[in-house]
């Protein structure tokens, strides 16, 4: 159980249920899937037993063991008989570069053809991890923006962004009809660099509300953050922190040999 328990929170574990609509092999095998892909469980590193699996997560042992055939059956971990079963695949994160231009447009893109509710615009003091990225200094204020955009009636991502630099007055009607980058670019904050992390983590009590999901669901998580050119330098004046689900959202690159 304890090797179960450094893995997961209290949340994750509790998070199976019958009211979902995968199945609860499905479930436990996502749960275990996103903790190798993003380096929880390294390569070499032995996988929790089918009865210790079936134990934290009030599961059948049949349950888990299905939950474990399924990584199996995708290369993710190796089964031997008397020796367990350890993870074969291999985290490395390596960052991929990409046309700038290209990618800009089709943030705007797709926040012109989804719908997008407003939870929160105002101009607050960040945390002090942010406003330290965003190089504020204490008292400094930065805008807050929380949103959810949906298509269909669907809710597919939870955005929270903290953006300095914002000179005019801002509302929560403007970003529920215009693209950020277009509300940025009218108020002369030009996006000239930008940097992206995708991994993966578990819904919370707001993101899963958000989402209309389950709380420890897994989620598509991706954190940019966008730089301006001040006085000739690179200066980072906004940072958003996306929570996909991953039924309802596929992030997708195309990119050519040059442009790599």
């Amino acid at each position: 159980m304890d090797a179960v328990n450094t893995l997961f929170s209290k949340q994750q574990l509790e998070s199976l249920t019958e009211e979902s609509h995968a199945p609860l092999y499905y479930q436990l095998y996502a749960l275990l899937k996103n903790a190798i892909l993003n380096g929880t469980l390294e390569h070499g590193d032995q996988m929790p037993t089918e009865l210790q699996l079936a134990d934290a997560f009030s599961v059948s042992r049949i349950t888990a063991k299905r939950a474990m055939d399924e990584l199996a059956a995708e290369s993710l971990v190796e089964r031997r008989r008397g020796k367990g079963t350890h993870v074969i695949y291999e985290y490395k994160q390596q960052p991929v570069k990409a046309p700038l231009v290209g990618m800009l447009q089709e943030i705007e893109s797709m926040a012109r053809h989804s719908d997008v509710e407003v939870r929160s615009c105002e101009k607050l003091q960040p945390p002090a991890e942010i406003r330290e990225e965003l190089g504020l200094a204490t008292g400094d204020t930065a805008l807050l923006l929380e949103r959810t955009r949906s298509r269909d009636g669907a809710p597919f991502g939870y955005y929270v962004s903290w953006t300095a630099g914002l000179k005019g007055k801002v509302t929560a009607k403007q970003f529920a009809t215009t693209p950020r980058l277009e509300i940025f670019r009218k108020q002369g904050l030009e996006i000239a660099h930008v940097t992206q992390t995708l991994s993966a983590e578990a819904a919370t009590a707001e993101s899963a509300r958000e989402l209309e999901t389950t709380v420890g669901a897994p989620l598509l998580s991706l954190t940019r953050r966008s730089y301006s050119k001040v006085n000739g330098k690179e200066q980072l004046v906004d940072i958003l922190h996306v929570l996909y689900h991953p039924d309802r959202f596929k992030y997708q690159m195309d990119l050519k040999a040059d442009e790599i």
